[in-house]
């Protein structure tokens, strides 16, 4: 046990962080097992969430997470199972509503660089003025 007051605390951290990965780690294979039991697209997808996930929380290296993603992908491939295409194309309309609404932000974005541009150029002339002063 440390006795060094920084030490007991990076214990602790190295604790929570340890039950932390095991969870997130027993996620994976329990999804990845529910996957291989029964093979659906349902079950594919949460496999493929869980080590998104595990990516995105710096547990698995991206292109390991990528190496697992398409061995799942491949025996769906030969059980017949496949993605449900749906989820792309409810992403079209909302593309399109997006740049409507973004075109008036862009008009007001637009005069803040004006103001800003007027700042830093008064700014300049302060550090000039600083060397004549200190001849």
């Amino acid at each position: 046990m440390p006795i060094i007051k920084s030490a007991i605390k990076r214990a602790k951290q190295t604790i929570k962080r340890r039950d932390r990965n095991v969870g997130i780690k027993r996620d994976i294979k329990e999804a990845v097992k529910a996957f291989h039991a029964k093979p659906s697209a349902e079950t594919l997808s949460k496999a493929h969430s869980e080590i998104d996930t595990a990516v995105k929380k710096n547990l698995l290296n991206k292109n390991t997470a990528a190496r697992r993603k398409a061995g799942l992908s491949k025996a769906a491939k030969a059980a017949g199972v496949k993605l449900g295409v749906t989820k792309k194309t409810t992403a079209k309309p909302v593309a399109a509503k997006a740049p409507a609404t973004k075109a008036a932000p862009k008009a007001a974005a637009a005069k803040k660089p004006a103001a800003k541009t007027a700042a830093p150029a008064a700014a300049k002339k302060a550090p000039a003025k600083k060397p004549a002063a200190k001849k």
